[in-house]
């Protein structure tokens, strides 16, 4: 479940470093006011974290991967 949670917050971010890059637009903070606002500052820890996590699925042999994403 946590592998699952992570990849989808590691994406939204991806998605949004993306929009940055092309078109110079930082959806996460024209959402939550500002990329200094508490909640957008929240997210963009919180998808840090994500991506920290997501490290560890690099170290795991494959057959605890696809036990780990079948459930």
């Amino acid at each position: 479940m946590w592998d699952k949670l992570a990849l989808i917050l590691l994406i939204i971010g991806g998605i949004n470093w993306g929009l940055v890059g092309i078109f110079q637009f930082d959806l996460v903070a024209w959402l939550f006011g500002g990329t200094d606002a508490i909640i957008s500052r929240a997210i963009y820890i919180i998808v840090a974290i994500s991506a920290i996590w997501c490290i560890t699925l690099l170290f795991r042999s494959s057959e605890k991967l696809v036990e780990a994403t079948d459930s």
